[in-house]
């Protein structure tokens, strides 16, 4: 017995296909657009999250003030002042011991260079004094040539300090007027948006702080790991300055990439310097270990859990971002997909259609958990 297609459900399953890919190209739209907008207003908007990364971090205290009665603006102000003086402390305990060894240190290097030279003289190697004088100069006559571009840099990274200093400047200003105002925010969201507006949205605001606060602790969480592992490594090995390359190591873990393997090469280059080329390499080895347990273990697994995500898509999401947008883009990478992920999810609850209850005959919304 033959079968015929019928030309009436392929007409309509044609016709369904082609409104949905208008409608997902009219989506993809919007999302490109909205994303130029950002960028666009890039200045602004970077100093924002800057501020509201900072100001999930400082929250606590400053509700635990509030509810012993101190007034907003005195305990956002006490609480600012605070994070400037930890800030502070962190920043003297890291340069303090660096600086009172510097002597130590540039003579190691010089040290340190020269046994690099004899190491690569010697066998395997076998580089003469005449390859290595000829690479220096090689180098030296390139980078006379580049003058310019060299020039251009420089005032590139002049203006890049000059612009990380405004936007800590503006960060720290949005946490204070965060830390005194923010619970009055969503009330007065509430009564500026329209009807169904005014509910729902406010719902995904707060849901997507208690995200981003749940990222601040898990970056905290991971970078104290890191601190105490590479503290512990580097103590047992002999290294001097211990506790302010802990302090470095915690700090650069809120910066993805750029900041464990800053932390990672004054923890080598001081190793070299105080204890040799041995000890540096043992180093090297206790910072890749843990920086790789840190990223395909520790960082996913317990972002997953204080965000709700897998930890393939914590992966993914960090690769993606680091990809499209490089530091920054690895930096708000997991925040943003769990903002996504808040954003569908509630989309979920409002349009699962409702089930009957089998024992109470009651309507029932299928939720997350539910479907899950």
């Amino acid at each position: 017995m033959s079968t015929r297609l019928s030309s009436t459900r392929v007409r309509a399953a044609l016709g369904a296909s082609a409104r949905m890919s208008v409608e997902s190209l009219l989506i993809l739209v919007t999302v490109a657009v909205a994303l130029w907008l950002l960028g666009r207003m890039w200045s602004v908007v970077w100093p924002l999250i800057v501020g509201l990364l900072l100001t999930t971090l400082t929250w606590p205290l400053t509700r635990f003030l509030r509810r012993r009665g101190w007034p907003p603006a005195l305990a956002a102000s006490a609480v600012t002042v605070l994070f400037l003086l930890v800030t502070a402390g962190v920043v003297a305990l890291i340069a303090v011991p660096v600086a009172s060894q510097s002597g130590e240190l540039s003579e190691g290097v010089v040290q340190g260079i020269q046994k690099l030279r004899e190491w690569a003289a010697g066998p395997p190697l076998n580089i003469g004094d005449d390859q290595i004088t000829g690479a220096f100069d090689a180098g030296i006559a390139r980078i006379q040539g580049s003058a310019g571009s060299l020039v251009t840099a420089a005032v590139t990274g002049v203006g890049t300090v000059v612009n990380g200093v405004v936007t800590a400047v503006l960060a720290l200003f949005l946490m204070f007027f965060f830390l005194k105002d923010g619970p009055r925010f969503l009330p007065w969201l509430t009564r500026q948006l329209p009807g169904s507006f005014a509910t729902h949205v406010p719902i995904v605001v707060a849901r997507s702080w208690d995200s981003l606060g749940a990222f601040v602790r898990s970056q905290a969480i991971v970078g104290l790991i890191d601190a105490v592992l590479i503290g512990i490594g580097l103590w047992v090995l002999g290294v001097p300055l211990v506790l302010p390359l802990a302090v470095l190591t915690f700090v650069s873990a809120f910066v993805p990439i750029v900041g464990a393997l800053f932390a990672g090469l004054v923890a080598v280059l001081i190793a070299l310097v105080s204890n040799g080329l041995t000890d540096a390499f043992l180093v090297l080895a206790i910072i890749v270990v843990v920086q790789q347990l840190e990223g395909n273990v520790l960082q996913p697994m317990i972002q997953s859990r204080g965000l709700g995500l897998h930890a393939a898509v914590v992966l993914l999401a960090v690769t993606l971002g680091g990809s499209l947008a490089g530091i920054v883009g690895s930096l708000l990478a997991v925040p943003a997909a769990a903002m996504i992920a808040v954003v569908w999810n509630y989309l979920r609850e409002l349009f699962t259609d409702p089930t009957r209850d089998p024992e109470s005959g009651e309507p029932h919304a299928v939720g997350v958990a539910d479907s899950a």
